[in-house]
């Protein structure tokens, strides 16, 4: 089949590579404009353009879906399918309509669960132990069209949102071109996605990621989890931001691991070989931290720079 394939960061492209290596010839993509990033703020390409520019493929950067020209290029280009991944853009219904098999999204949830920009965050916040991804016809409601074809991940204890959408992307690649592959062959029937089981997952918020140390322990570490890498999992201290990566699986020291001390939310104790934060239950273990304008380090050697008093507290 003929395709033009839509999607922007890393996790888009991992699919697209999969597409480049199939039986299907992907005769252009479109991604999202060049955006400001670094410290330099320069223009820097999205994971799928650069791709497409090594493969030699044409490249479309609509600012606008909806952009008049980018509706004639779609049709001069006579796609049979459209796969998306992640492009970060709603498409408008005359551009929907251009493909004879439509626009086929990958998602990365088990419909209806999960519907929006960060279904992998919000899944590891939620506490859930199953997620997975779905191919689905996409439709003017968002994540709403008719699933194609799913497949199911564990979430593991210590995942964070990174190391899973690494696994559904790759694993989700395989999903996108099997679900091509049987529309094609016309062996797929679209099924509607129930009524029950709804659950929206937008984009998080930087005050998201803010840690509350007042709620239980387990709830801080999904958290934290949930907003690894982006956007960040963030506290204060003396009134700076800190940077929190995950939490320490296990504790340092025995006599910390045996009897942790207890602890106000966000109360500091630092030990020979670790750093407790009271929480609303039990205390935690830091593990990684970043403060303003510095480097990522070690939760002790943190602390043994910035010498914590007795009772100094983390988001206070």
């Amino acid at each position: 089949m003929r395709l033009v394939f839509a999607g922007t960061p890393e996790p888009a492209a991992v699919s697209l590579r999969a597409l480049l290596a199939s039986r299907h010839e992907v005769v252009a993509v479109v991604t999202r404009p060049d955006a400001r990033a670094g410290r330099g703020r320069g223009l820097v390409q999205s994971p799928v353009r650069q791709l497409a520019e090594e493969a030699g493929i044409e490249v479309l950067t609509p600012g606008s879906a909806r952009d008049p020209g980018f509706r004639a290029r779609l049709v001069e280009l006579a796609p049979d399918a459209c796969p998306v991944v992640a492009y970060g853009a709603l498409i408008p219904r005359e551009v929907l309509s251009v493909p004879r098999l439509g626009w086929v999204n990958l998602h990365f949830s088990l419909l209806p669960a999960w519907r929006g920009a960060a279904p992998v965050q919000r899944a590891l916040m939620a506490g859930d132990e199953m997620t997975g991804a779905s191919t689905f016809l996409l439709e003017e409601g968002l994540d709403t069209g008719p699933v194609l074809g799913t497949l199911t991940e564990p979430i593991h204890p210590g995942d964070t949102s990174g190391d899973l959408l690494e696994r559904l992307a790759e694993a989700g690649a395989g999903l996108l071109v099997a679900t091509l592959d049987g529309l094609e062959e016309g062996a797929l029937t679209p099924v509607a996605q129930p009524e029950e089981g709804v659950s929206h997952a937008p984009k998080l918020t930087v005050e998201e990621a803010r840690i509350d140390w007042s709620r239980p322990a387990y709830a801080v570490d999904r958290q934290i989890r949930g907003c690894t890498p982006a956007p960040g999992a963030w506290t204060t201290f003396r009134g700076e931001r800190l940077k929190v990566q995950p939490l320490a699986r296990e504790q340092a020291g025995e006599a910390e691991a045996a009897a942790p001390p207890a602890l106000a939310p966000g109360e500091l104790r630092v030990g020979r070989r670790a750093v407790l934060v009271g929480t609303g239950s039990s205390p935690v273990q830091l593990g990684t931290v970043q403060p303003h304008g510095k480097k990522a380090m070690p939760a002790a050697d943190w602390a043994r720079g910035v010498r914590i008093e007795t009772a100094e507290v983390l988001g206070g």
